[in-house]
C-alpha cells in the first residue's frame, strides 16, 4: 500500500494553535499550517482552498510545500467566503456574478497547474435556496449546468470534480445528492467532469456510501475522495470510522474495485472539539491503511462474491465479521 497518497483539509491545522505556536498571536497563515501538517507521520499531499490559501506567492509556496516532503493533490473552489457569492456562484441570478465565478474557477484552476495539480473540486455551498417561491428552478439548472460546461470546455485536460451536499449553508442545495450530480453531468456532457465523494455529505443525504460509489463509477469517474464520517445528521467531520466502520470498509471496498488512484483526503474537524490535530490525521492514516487491507482480503474472497451474489446477509455479514474482528 506503498503507493497510497494521504491528503488533508489544510484549515484542521489551525485547531489548538497555541499548543504548536505557543507565541502566535491571531490565527495560523497558510505557511504555518503547511508546516505544522508535514509533521504528520505518512502525510503526502495537501488540497488548497482558492483563492483563500493563496495570495500572488504561487512560486514561494510551492517550494515551501515541496521543501516539507508533500505535493498539492488539487484545488478546492471557495466560493461560500465570498460577499458576491451569497445567492449563489453558478445559479446566482445575474449573470455578471455568474460570470465572475466562472472566471475565478478559471483563474484557480490555472494557480492548480502551477502547483502541478490537474484536479479542481467544486462546492457550491451558496448555489440553493431557502424558500417556496424564490427560485426559478429550471433557470437555475440551465444556468449550473452552462457555467459548468464553460469551465469543463476551458481546461479539457483537467479534472472538474463535484462535490455534493444536501444542505448547508442553504436550506437546500441545487446539487444535493448523487442522482442529481449525474444527472447534471449528463446535461453538461462533457467526460472530465466527475464526483467526489464526501462521506458525511453521503450519509447526510440518506445515502449508502458504497452504492453511490459504484453509481459514480458506472456513469463517470470518481475524481475524489473525502473521509470522515458522522451521526448521519449534519457534516460532522468525524474521524474516519469512528461510527460508520462497515460502511467505510464497504465504501473502500467498491473503491478499489473501482481503482479509484485518488488520495485518500481527511475532511474531518478536529477544531471543532479541541484534538490535536496531528495526532487525529495520524490515527486517520493508521485506520485507513487497516481498512485497505481488510478491504482487499474481503475483495480475493470468492464466497464473499457468492454470498453477495445471493443477497445472502447472513453469510456475507459472517464473513466480514471474521475479517473485522480478526484483525
Amino acid at each position: 500500500m506503498s503507493d497510497v497518497r494521504f491528503a488533508t483539509r489544510l484549515n484542521s491545522f489551525a485547531s489548538c494553535a497555541h499548543t504548536f505556536w505557543p507565541d502566535l498571536k491571531g490565527k495560523p497563515n497558510t505557511y504555518q499550517m503547511i508546516e505544522r501538517a508535514a509533521t504528520v507521520k505518512g502525510l503526502t499531499d495537501v488540497d488548497l482552498n482558492f483563492p483563500q490559501h493563496v495570495h500572488d506567492d504561487v512560486p514561494q509556496l510551492k517550494a515551501f510545500i515541496a521543501d516539507h516532503g508533500l505535493s498539492v493533490n488539487g484545488m478546492a473552489m471557495r466560493y461560500n467566503t465570498l460577499p458576491e457569492f451569497q445567492l449563489g456562484a453558478f445559479t446566482h441570478p445575474d449573470a455578471r456574478v455568474r460570470k465572475e465565478a466562472v472566471e475565478l474557477t478559471k483563474r484557480g484552476i490555472d494557480c492548480g497547474r502551477e502547483f502541478g495539480t490537474k484536479l479542481m473540486t467544486i462546492w457550491l455551498g451558496q448555489d440553493g435556496f431557502d424558500y417556496c417561491f424564490q427560485a426559478n428552478y429550471e433557470e437555475m439548472w440551465d444556468n449550473l449546468i452552462d457555467c459548468f460546461r464553460q469551465i469543463g470546455e476551458y481546461a479539457p485536460d483537467c479534472n472538474i470534480s463535484i462535490e455534493y451536499k444536501p444542505n448547508e449553508p442553504r436550506a437546500y442545495s441545487i446539487l444535493p445528492n448523487v442522482g442529481t450530480v449525474l444527472l447534471a453531468i449528463h446535461d453538461i456532457g462533457l467526460k472530465n467532469i466527475g464526483v467526489t465523494l464526501d462521506f458525511c455529505h453521503v450519509l447526510f443525504a440518506n445515502e449508502i456510501p458504497a452504492f453511490a460509489a459504484a453509481l459514480v463509477a458506472k456513469r463517470t469517474k470518481i475524481m475524489g475522495l473525502h473521509l470522515n464520517d458522522g451521526w448521519c445528521k449534519r457534516d460532522d467531520g468525524l474521524m474516519v470510522g469512528s461510527v460508520n466502520v462497515r460502511a467505510t470498509i464497504e465504501l473502500i471496498y467498491k473503491l478499489r474495485q473501482a481503482n479509484f488512484d485518488g488520495a485518500y483526503y481527511f475532511d474531518t474537524f478536529p477544531d471543532a472539539s479541541g484534538m490535536d490535530p496531528v495526532r487525529e490525521a495520524e490515527v486517520n492514516i493508521e485506520t485507513v491503511h487497516r481498512f485497505i487491507k481488510m478491504a482487499d482480503k474481503l475483495a480475493a474472497m470468492p464466497e464473499l462474491a457468492e454470498a453477495i451474489s445471493h443477497q445472502d446477509s447472513p453469510a456475507s455479514q459472517k464473513i466480514v465479521n471474521d475479517v473485522i474482528f480478526a484483525l
